[in-house]
């Protein structure tokens, strides 16, 4: 499989590096829209790929396994969608009015969700890829639900002062999301990252995050990729894994935010939250069901008072 070189300070557009996984995403989202059983509905999923014209993840939408199991690449990202899009929703609930999108890549909740027009939607990515997003959405004259604000920056950068000078108001409780982000972050910026949370977000604030339980084993990702490959795969020999970093046995971001005061929750594996949304009989090989168990999402809060 084909390797995609990481360097220090590298860049991606939406077709190449780490910016080609967000077309990975919206195609595995744009399988679950169409599902009968969607957990999670994103009607711009499919505009995004159209757009870009990569014949890779055109091919994989054409391709896209109707399994069901919580484990396949569309019902995996779909269940990931579905827990994202909740807690967006509890936080817009419980009043709060700022949301801050990491590596929001193509995300689209700022248009797709329900949210008060008081909302403000921060965005934070690569240049190219905002700029990308922006004017497909613009293009098919897709309007936001809130006040949706762009910050292109590298998060390996000065993210906190662009999120600054976008309008971000740390006096005010927000709701952050760390969503297939971490894997690809060196474990120094991992930490980096969860200590500007921590010194960013008012009481009252929330994050949801799709973390790894210990180290990343990527010969073993590896090994899975290619046993369940199939000789018609649609992406051909690009193999995610190269984007990872798996440099060291990594702090576990939970156990950091509730040693700085905020409340955890922990929710489980894919598998576990496609049994509570009604992903019913995944019987998972036992190497493939190794490997999602190293997958956790969590949500925490910070108290009020």
């Amino acid at each position: 499989m084909t390797d995609s070189v990481r360097t220090d300070g590298d860049t991606w557009d939406i077709t190449t590096s780490v910016g080609f996984t967000a077309l990975l995403v919206a195609a595995a989202r744009a399988v679950e829209n169409d599902r009968p059983d969607a957990l999670a509905h994103d009607p711009y999923a499919r505009v995004f790929l159209e757009a870009a014209g990569d014949p890779r993840s055109l091919a994989m939408l054409a391709s896209a396994d109707d399994s069901g199991s919580p484990i396949s690449a569309s019902r995996h990202l779909g269940i990931r969608t579905r827990f994202f899009d909740d807690f967006v929703i509890d936080a817009i609930a419980a009043g709060l009015r700022q949301v801050v999108i990491l590596a929001s890549g193509l995300d689209s909740r700022g248009y797709r969700l329900e949210l008060p027009s008081t909302t403000v939607v921060f965005e934070l990515d690569q240049p190219e890829v905002l700029a990308f997003k922006s004017a497909t959405l613009g293009e098919h004259r897709a309007t936001p639900a809130a006040h949706l604000r762009a910050v292109p920056v590298d998060l390996r950068d000065d993210w906190p002062a662009a999120l600054s000078a976008a309008g971000f108001d740390p006096g005010a409780p927000s709701a952050w999301l760390v969503e297939g982000l971490l894997p690809y972050l060196p474990s120094d910026a991992q930490k980096l990252l969860f200590e500007r949370i921590v010194t960013l977000a008012a009481p009252g604030s929330r994050v949801a995050v799709e973390g790894q339980i210990g180290k990343l084993d990527l010969d073993g990702f590896r090994a899975v990729q290619q046993k369940y490959s199939t000789p018609d795969n649609p992406l051909g020999d690009f193999d995610v894994t190269s984007l990872f970093v798996a440099d060291a046995e990594r702090e576990d971001p939970a156990e950091y935010l509730a040693s700085e005061g905020w409340t955890v929750r922990r929710e489980g594996g894919p598998v576990e939250l496609g049994s509570r949304y009604g992903v019913e009989g995944a019987v998972l090989p036992e190497d493939a069901a190794r490997l999602s168990g190293v997958i956790e999402y969590f949500s925490a809060e910070l108290p009020a008072s």
